[in-house]
């Protein structure tokens, strides 16, 4: 990699430290992460995301290079692509779909990656490049192929590389499909968030190696890191260590366009009750209560809609037309739920909270995932208990 500057050099220093003080970063990596900083990845323009306000302020090296810097070394995610590459202009776009990750999100997950000399790694999303970079630098870059779907992503990271003075493989191509010809792989390592494991991964992946993926359901935009064993019988099983988000893979991704007519008038025909079940029981961001839902209510999508005088949690069927909404009031002690439908979502939902709350409200490190060619299972602290249906193998 390029010499850094003396005030990059001071920068890195300083997330280096802060990082390996968190333990996000293990001393292992430290060198490699002051050899290679953000900062060498990112495009002249950028959007800092306030997680706790969900905005993206833009922020340009041209124009402001003192603010972009202090984006650079900050932990905070990095917008770098809106619309999928269609959205022009310095404010915000619709959908991001490509990002810097946070630092430390990126230190703890190569931490969780457990590599060492000689491996071989594939990356699902090369994004920057930075993260290619990281691995390139540690392990050389033949051991290392990334495979990134937007044509534009790929070549701005292929240059970014070339200037750090690395050369690991970047494909152009679509990651569920994995990159077969370095295959077997040690490792891989998915940068984007997965609603199915797409099997093409596990048979890239030696037996006893390791696949570490951002998984979740479309019940929410949250995922749960899980670090998946591939075995000899070619399944793969691990645990899930902790909440992430990620942009999801283009094939993967949710169309909430889908949901459009589902609610031609509300509440129109809909069968209605109340619950006691209040809406900080669903949960928020990343509670496992949330997660443990999207698990035992498939194929459901879920979002809130807040106002001041009401909040109204929605709950839409990706099968049928099926839908439920509970609206909750300041002060009222009971909720009004509508269902319509031949599936009663409402009731699945608060079943699933029953069914967290009877095992002791148990967290997300209990629960661990099996791939088969069958699909995915979720299990709770035992891979022979299952906590629901298997996902549906249509999305790989």
């Amino acid at each position: 990699m390029r010499p850094s500057t003396e005030q990059e050099g001071r920068a890195s220093d300083e997330l280096v430290r802060s990082l390996l003080e968190s333990g996000a970063l293990t001393p292992d990596w430290a060198e490699t992460f002051r050899a290679g900083p953000r900062s060498l990845f990112l495009p002249d323009l950028v959007w800092a995301h306030d997680m706790a306000t969900g905005r993206s302020t833009p922020v340009s090296g041209t124009d402001n290079p003192e603010g972009w810097e202090q984006a650079a070394y900050a932990n905070v995610p990095l917008v770098t692509q809106w619309d999928d590459g269609q959205h022009t202009g310095t404010e915000p776009g619709t959908v991001p779909t490509s990002s810097a990750s946070m630092p430390s999100v990126v230190a703890a997950m190569l931490r969780d990656l457990g590599v060492s000399d000689g491996m071989r790694v594939l990356e699902i999303g090369t994004g920057t490049g930075w993260n290619a970079g990281l691995l390139a630098h540690r392990l050389g870059s033949g051991n290392v192929v990334s495979v990134e779907i937007d044509a534009v992503m790929a070549e701005h990271a292929r240059g970014a590389l070339t200037r750090a003075g690395l050369t690991p493989e970047v494909v152009r191509g679509d990651g569920g499909d994995g990159w077969p010809d370095k295959a077997p792989y040690d490792r891989v390592i998915v940068t984007a968030g997965v609603r199915a494991v797409p099997p093409r991964w596990l048979e890239q992946t030696r037996p006893g190696g390791i696949i570490l993926a951002p998984w979740g359901t479309h019940y929410s935009d949250q995922d749960a890191l899980v670090r998946l064993t591939v075995e000899e019988d070619g399944r793969a099983t691990g645990p899930f260590l902790r909440m992430v988000e990620f942009m999801k893979l283009r094939d993967q991704r949710l169309d909430w366009n889908r949901f459009r007519e589902h609610v031609p008038e509300f509440p129109g025909d809909a069968d209605m009750s109340s619950t006691t079940v209040a809406l900080s029981d669903l949960g928020d961001r990343y509670e496992p209560v949330r997660f443990v839902t999207g698990l035992r209510v498939p194929d459901c999508a879920h979002v809130v809609n807040r106002s001041e005088a009401e909040d109204k949690a929605w709950f839409f069927d990706l099968t049928t037309r099926s839908w439920a909404a509970a609206v909750f009031r300041p002060g009222e002690p009971e909720a009004t739920v509508y269902q319509s439908g031949p599936r009663r979502l409402w009731d699945e939902v608060e079943a699933a909270y029953r069914w967290w709350t009877a095992r002791g409200e148990p967290g997300h490190s209990r629960f661990g995932l099996t791939v088969t060619a069958e699909g995915d299972r979720v299990w709770l602290d035992d891979p022979a208990e299952d906590v629901g249906a298997p996902q549906p193998t249509d999305l790989r």
